[in-house]
């Protein structure tokens, strides 16, 4: 049998049992339009729109048009065990300003494939039980200890040592959270987090690349998903708790306090640059730490924050560390099944993703080849240029109105 000829049958298959969410899913993913998917198979984004609501079903040559203009295999259409997208909440972004709509899309979607690949895994391989701390924080009330609770809670639930925070991604992982790298294509957006009934997940930027900073963006999204399950993503408020949460798990008050600087006087830089070693946190966060404790006052916080600028400090901190931490759940369940004998061309039939975006989530360390360590927009940023680039393949398809995808290239 022909390559075509099984497609031809994949297709015919994947027209019956056709799930319009994961239309929906790929669509995303390739960061489009449903008039920009109608233009390439040349139906109406009405059409689209059906599909996806599963109010109809597509036909079978549609389905391979489909697949063939989203650069997927037919199968990918085709209804899973579990609907991802319909058991997950909005994800919490850091800033709604900062991203259009399409690339909060396209991460989402990305996030919701991650928590799908590793139920796919997790019919081979046992993860760790789920264990996620439930402490909400109303967001009317910016003063209280809400989100300082909410961190010493974790902290004693998952019976962390005193002092320092160890392997943060490890922490989350051995608790049952996924942690992964979003593809270098959508580093435009920073770290996000939101919780499915499969798991909750993690999608950490590929192109920080900076420990300290990691370990509190880290902190941070745990913070959303132990806070804020039912608040609405991206507001100020919400935003700050997260962050109050970060510094009291990471630099417990009661801990830190008397360690901090009361001045910025000659030893003060010597003093910081030996506490961010011995707890994993930036010079930047350790001043702010001690603003919001009252050890130093508004006006030496902002000398100081000066001086970062001045120095160069604000994006590249001098630092003893330079190897961020990295995932090991997923990663250690490929190399487990692929020891049994299940290679990962099985496992990647099975999840039905393209090859490259299935390496893109279960690796250990981001994939920074198509972006620049100093820029947060690689390729495809929607603010110089209206763009999102698609997560599914390299290729480009080449369309004609009339005709649909025409070439390859």
């Amino acid at each position: 049998m022909t390559d075509r000829s099984r497609s031809t049958d994949r297709s015919a298959e994947v027209a019956t049992l056709f799930d319009g969410s994961r239309l929906t899913l790929a669509r995303h993913l390739a960061g489009l339009r449903k008039s920009d998917l109608a233009s390439r198979v040349n139906k109406s984004p009405t059409a689209v729109a059906a599909w996806e609501a599963g109010a109809k079903r597509p036909t079978a040559a549609t389905v391979a048009l489909l697949a063939l203009s989203l650069s997927v295999d037919p199968g990918f259409f085709a209804v899973r065990p579990d609907d991802v997208a319909a058991s997950s909440t909005t994800p919490h972004f850091r800033s709604l300003r900062s991203t259009s709509q399409l690339a909060r899309d396209q991460a989402f979607a990305y996030g919701q494939l991650a928590v799908d690949i590793a139920g796919s895994l997790e019919r081979h391989v046992e993860f760790p039980e789920l264990d996620l701390p439930n402490f909400p924080v109303a967001t009317d009330h910016r003063d209280l200890e809400g989100p300082e609770e909410a961190a010493r809670l974790v902290r004693e639930r998952w019976e962390m040592d005193d002092g320092p925070a160890g392997h943060l991604v490890r922490l989350l992982e051995n608790h049952g959270i996924l942690v992964v790298f979003s593809p270098a294509q959508a580093a435009s957006v920073d770290a996000y987090s939101f919780t499915s009934r499969l798991r909750p997940v993690v999608v950490l930027n590929p192109i920080k690349r900076d420990y300290y900073r990691q370990r509190f963006d880290v902190a941070h999204e745990l913070g959303h998903l132990v806070m804020h399950s039912d608040a609405e993503p991206g507001g100020r408020t919400v935003e700050d708790q997260a962050h109050r949460f970060a510094s009291e798990l990471l630099m417990p008050a009661a801990e830190i306090q008397s360690l901090l600087p009361s001045a910025m006087g000659s030893n003060a830089w010597r003093t910081l640059a030996k506490l961010k070693e011995q707890w994993g946190v930036s010079m930047q966060a350790l001043l702010f730490r001690a603003r919001q404790l009252g050890r130093l006052g508004d006006v030496s916080y902002r000398n100081a924050v000066t001086t970062i600028s001045s120095r160069g400090w604000r994006r590249d901190e001098p630092g003893l560390v330079s190897a961020i931490e990295q995932p090991s759940l997923m990663p250690r369940a490929v190399e487990l099944l692929v020891q049994e004998g299940i290679d990962e061309d099985l496992l990647v039939e099975q999840c039905r993703v393209p090859h490259e975006l299935f390496r893109t989530v279960v690796s250990r360390r981001p994939d920074t080849s198509s972006g620049d360590p100093n820029s947060r927009s690689p390729r495809g940023d929607e603010q110089s240029g209206g763009r999102v680039v698609s997560l599914l393949g390299r290729d480009t398809l080449v369309f004609d109105r009339s005709r649909g995808p025409i070439e390859q290239r």
